[in-house]
């Protein structure tokens, strides 16, 4: 009886110094090494790639964010400040519409498939929303120049990016809005352009923040 409590008692000290040892090396070691690795190695992205203006972050380079003005009194949905350049639509999940708020509480796309009259019609708004917002005296936008990612969003329904097109196709606007020539803003499009990862993975490609940042300061130094 006293070898069986002796053993029992060995047992479970046994056990509860391993469940010591592998909390301590599991759940405090492992992680400050790990946390210790990617900080020193891969500093941005172990704190989520973020975007830094005047010092201060201002969103990551991962996660698109909305350009838009003031809510008014009355209004649902906010209008675009056309002064910036403008990102992809981004979709609320639980809904059919667009959420232009880039809410990031959820993310992901439409369930609506591509012959749903619902979502035709929001393409065609949107299209009808490039085309109006971006044309401007000595230059007009047709509906055959928008390109997909203008009036579709992702499968995040939060893509940062846009395609070199849809950028430039915002170039006479930025630069009408904003009192600069076509030829700045051009400029400021192709230095921020970025080709197809390793040459050859995706497509060419715009971050919108990135670029929009570039544009204040251009718009600082005109």
């Amino acid at each position: 009886m006293n070898n069986s409590v002796s053993n029992t008692a060995r047992l479970l000290w046994a056990g509860l110094r391993a469940l010591l040892v592998l909390t301590v090396v599991t759940g405090v070691v492992y992680p400050l090494v790990v946390t210790g690795i990617t900080q020193a190695a891969f500093h941005s992205k172990a704190n989520g790639s973020e975007v830094k203006a005047d010092g201060k972050v201002v969103g990551s380079s991962l996660i698109g964010q909305s350009y838009n003005l003031p809510l008014k009194k009355g209004q649902e949905t906010p209008a675009a400040d056309l002064q910036w350049f403008q990102g992809r639509p981004a979709n609320g999940l639980g809904s059919n519409s667009i959420n232009t708020k880039y809410t990031l509480i959820l993310s992901g796309a439409t369930n609506l498939a591509a012959d749903n009259k619902v979502l035709i019609q929001q393409v065609k708004d949107a299209k009808a929303a490039v085309v109006k917002d971006n044309s401007v005296p000595g230059y007009t936008v047709t509906p055959a120049q928008v390109p997909a990612d203008a009036v579709t969003s992702s499968g995040s329904g939060l893509d940062p990016d846009i395609s070199p097109v849809y950028a430039e196709l915002q170039v006479h606007r930025v630069a009408a809005k904003n009192n600069l020539s076509v030829d700045q803003v051009e400029k400021l499009v192709k230095d921020h352009t970025d080709g197809r990862t390793l040459g050859f993975i995706g497509e060419p490609r715009v971050n919108v923040l990135e670029l929009n940042i570039a544009l204040k300061e251009l718009i600082k130094g005109s």
